[in-house]
């Protein structure tokens, strides 16, 4: 940028992944080192810690430190859910120019990306020389312009194990406990209850029936589809998106789900199981038993991706190679490599194009009755996640 070192910032927003740490490492590695990079900032608690000027000396951590949030779960400097207003943009701006803050680095998902767009523009409009590289997150793996997302990989590897042994639990139970629900997280998009159906490993495993937001589902046709797949098998396992709907625009239940919005006018989604359990048991007579994860899916580090950390730590390294070449804005992507294998290389879209948009889940991932995921989608989603180890076994029923 031809003024010599400037100093560099970065920020965790959003709800945190079991991988956003292993971008915040790759980001620090990189700037120590870049000898264009001066001081090494964070921001405590998001953008709410650049408005506050409380800022974390990034350069003062142990080495074993930065090393070992690869393996990290949470947010290690914090998140945060703000929206930044109109007359915060100004008070940004003069914290970066009292600080001499050259680099920024936003680590979120859509949100993040849209305040990440707005400050680009702000900065030069002010004709301040300004690199905004924002880093990918997001369990929804919902940003445009991507393969995937960093965080995706490990929730999704979660919802296929959790899918899994509960299915075994179900298949246990049998006619005294014979439905079980399963309600993953996406609020608008179903790449994650999607990911459910690898954890199928032979014909007729869980999960049976699989809605997401996609694919709207009638009452009438839910309860065909439950229904017939307890008469042929005697239990019934259903991955159900928090966002499901009954028809566009309509979550299942919704009358009867929370009204609350965040911060950023989203609604709360939530209770779709509860209404669904309840539909069934009463329409059915049969048990219906619900497992809610919640923030377990995007948090087990046990159930980490090898293939999103180590992702997510290139993608916060690219972050910063991208900052110091010069470019003033754009977001990070991932670009599936053609060939036998999986790898994906590093691009960049500009923020632009990827700011207040949602990649929702194609027609062709999903099967034409809408109540489960194609054969399409597992060849897309199975590299991400990896092998579900040990494969399991079933008793031969020789009955005597």
């Amino acid at each position: 940028m031809g003024r010599g070192k400037g100093n560099l910032i970065v920020g965790q927003s959003g709800g945190p992944t079991v991988a956003i740490n292993s971008s915040l490492s790759g980001i620090i590695h990189e700037a120590l080192a870049q000898k264009s990079v001066g001081e090494i900032y964070g921001m405590y608690r998001g953008i709410r810690g650049l408005l506050n000027e409380q800022l974390i000396d990034l350069r003062r951590q142990p080495v074993q430190v930065i090393e070992g949030l690869r393996q990290t779960p949470g947010a290690a400097l914090g998140s945060v859910r703000y929206k930044v207003t109109e007359g915060d943009y100004e008070r940004i701006l003069d914290v970066l120019k009292r600080r001499n803050i050259r680099y920024v680095h936003y680590i979120g998902g859509n949100d993040s990306s849209d305040t990440s767009w707005k400050l680009s523009k702000l900065a030069a409009a002010a004709g301040y020389e300004l690199s905004v590289i924002a880093v990918p997150k997001t369990v929804d793996n919902d940003l445009v312009h991507t393969d995937h997302c960093p965080g995706y990989p490990s929730a999704a590897r979660f919802v296929a194990m959790a899918t899994r042994d509960t299915g075994r639990d179900t298949e246990s139970m049998g006619p005294e406990s014979p439905i079980k629900i399963l309600e993953v997280m996406g609020r608008n998009a179903g790449w994650l209850t999607a990911a459910a159906a690898l954890a199928r490993q032979e014909e007729g495993d869980a999960p049976h029936l699989v809605y997401v937001p996609e694919r709207p589902v009638g009452v009438d046709q839910l309860l065909h589809d439950v229904e017939h797949c307890y008469r042929e098998r005697e239990y019934v396992v259903i991955a159900m998106s928090e966002g499901a709907q009954e028809s566009p625009g309509k979550t299942l239940g919704e009358e009867y789900g929370s009204k609350e919005v965040d911060v950023f006018g989203h609604r709360m989604k939530g209770g779709v199981s509860d209404f669904v359990a309840t539909l069934l048991s009463g329409k059915l007579g049969l048990k219906v038993r619900l497992d809610k994860p919640n923030y377990l899916q995007r948090s087990l580090t046990a159930c980490a991706s090898a293939v999103d950390l180590d992702e997510a730590y290139r993608v916060g390294r690219q972050a910063v190679k991208e900052a110091v070449s010069g470019r003033r804005e754009a977001m990070i992507t991932l670009v599936r490599d053609a060939g036998p294998g999986y790898h994906c290389s590093l691009a960049v879209a500009s923020l632009a194009d990827v700011a207040n948009k949602e990649k929702m889940l194609p027609a062709e991932f999903m099967n034409t009755e809408g109540n489960y995921p194609t054969q399409a989608f597992l060849t897309y989603a199975r590299p991400l996640v990896g092998e579900l180890l040990p494969a399991y076994e079933r008793l031969n029923k020789h009955f005597v």
